[in-house]
């Protein structure tokens, strides 16, 4: 009989992507998706350590793991991604029931670790750094299962090198290392092929997309080649395959956030009017604390130049809150900034140490924690005063709205996000199906949200339908 998987998912977009190749590797395999992970023969995993919570809650869902396991005889337990990479032998130490534990290295053996752990029993499997090979490098070269037909990730890069004091993902992902210009468009040519059209293309450090393979070029004996990102002309590239009709990318570094880049933003019907735009402290001296190379003027003037070109853009950004060392002056001048750039959306965080980072060995500037909480609450009322004020004045105008589905609180109501990223719930007198497009006329707003009128329907999705079917 065929065996069946499910997989749970934290963290961020590359997770995400990596439990897609997990997925489509497993099915590879013969295996199914199952109907519920009550059902399931293998239950995947797939860990983020990003956060101090992160690791308490994963190994809480592995502990009640393990009564489903014990349920069925021949069950697995895969454990995956960034605090597998981190922990290694240790996670099986805290939780010996767990079949298979593979790093972010690694993925492209999830399919053979599983089968052989059914033989030869549990393995820990932790690669120290990515192996080169197309196959086994980047995530979309791998078979994949994609919860989605209409939009699609597609990464470009993996690692990072920068070295952001609070940040692990350097110590879990490994160093910078970009994917060929020509894979990538070969592979968002074959999505358009199949309908998707919508692309967000995944890196850690986006806009330094190409700078290893300028430099390679360079050692490799052309001295011709200056060494420089290649991420404004891949954007222009993508943006001009057919039937590609937006494109989005995820996350920048303000610090190499060039002119080139806001030009082919500018200047490419495709990609979207939102960018992701990382601030984390508008204090100089925090930031340089945290090793971000940039201060919050150069930010500023960037974000400018940026709503100088495309007028109608939306912002978002990432801030943490009670940094080490952070002092109110400090956390004073980001509110000032979070207030100046008048953002629409933003990711806050009050900062918790993660071992192994630089951050986490300063200890004696850590700030109180009901300090910090105090902080993050006023952070937040300035930053949806901006969000609700952006969104109020998105009323009465006609906005172009990819169609997610139903909306899981109301299944009568129609959910999608317009080119700027803004969700958008509607009514629709007509039936609507995942990916279509169509305009609708913004009629309210709130912090998180806008509410729409239907208009009317401008496309019809691209994608193929699958229709399951029963042998009688």
């Amino acid at each position: 009989m065929s065996r069946s998987y499910s997989i749970r998912t934290y963290g961020c977009q590359m997770n995400e992507h990596d439990s897609e190749r997990i997925a489509g590797l497993l099915e590879a395999d013969g295996l199914t998706l199952a109907a519920s992970e009550a059902d399931a023969d293998v239950v995947v995993v797939n860990t983020c350590c990003i956060r101090e919570g992160a690791d308490t809650k994963t190994y809480g869902n592995l502990g009640h793991l393990k009564s489903w396991k014990d349920q069925v005889e021949g069950r697995q337990l895969i454990v995956a991604g960034c605090m597998a990479q981190k922990d290694r032998d240790a996670v099986r130490k805290r939780a010996p029931w767990v079949d298979v534990v593979l790093g972010t290295h690694n993925v492209h053996r999830a399919g053979e670790l599983i089968e052989s752990a059914r033989t030869n029993g549990p393995i820990t499997e932790i690669f120290d750094e990515a192996v080169i090979d197309d196959h086994a490098l980047f995530p979309s070269a791998l078979p994949v299962r994609r919860e989605s037909s209409f939009n699609a990730w597609v990464t470009i890069q993996i690692g990072c090198d920068n070295s952001c004091a609070f940040c692990i993902v350097p110590s879990v992902r490994g160093v910078e290392i970009s994917r060929p210009f020509d894979d990538i468009l070969s592979e968002v040519d074959a999505l358009a092929g199949q309908g998707v059209t919508e692309v967000t293309l995944l890196g850690q450090n986006v806009n330094s997309y190409g700078r290893d393979i300028t430099l390679g070029e360079r050692r490799a004996g052309d001295a011709d080649v200056r060494i420089r990102p290649l991420f404004s002309e891949l954007l222009r590239a993508v943006g001009a395959v057919e039937g590609i009709r937006r494109v989005r990318f995820t996350s920048p570094h303000p610090k190499d956030m060039r002119a080139d880049t806001l030009a082919a933003m500018a200047e490419t019907a495709a990609v979207c009017e939102h960018l992701h735009y990382p601030l984390q402290s508008g204090s100089d001296r925090v930031l340089a604390l945290m090793h971000r190379g940039y201060t919050a003027e150069r930010y500023l003037e960037r974000l400018a130049e940026a709503r100088r070109l495309m007028p109608d853009l939306a912002v978002s950004t990432d801030i943490i809150v009670g940094f080490p060392g952070e002092t109110e002056a400090d956390f004073e001048r980001t509110l000032a900034v979070a207030a100046e750039a008048e953002f629409d959306f933003a990711f806050t965080f009050i900062f918790s140490p993660r071992p192994g980072t630089e951050a986490a060995t300063m200890e004696a500037m850590f700030v109180d924690p009901l300090v910090a909480g105090e902080r993050f609450d006023r952070l937040k009322l300035v930053v949806e005063r901006s969000a609700l004020r952006t969104h109020r004045d998105r009323i009465g105008r006609v906005e172009e709205v990819l169609v997610e589905g139903p909306s899981r609180k109301n299944p009568g109501i129609i959910t999608g996000r317009t080119r700027q990223n803004k969700l958008v719930h509607f009514p629709s007198p007509i039936s609507l199906r995942t990916g279509a497009y169509v305009s609708v006329t913004i009629v309210s707003a709130a912090p998180h949200h806008l509410g729409g009128e239907f208009v009317e329907l401008l496309a019809e999705p691209m994608h193929r339908v699958r229709i399951p079917v029963a042998a009688g």
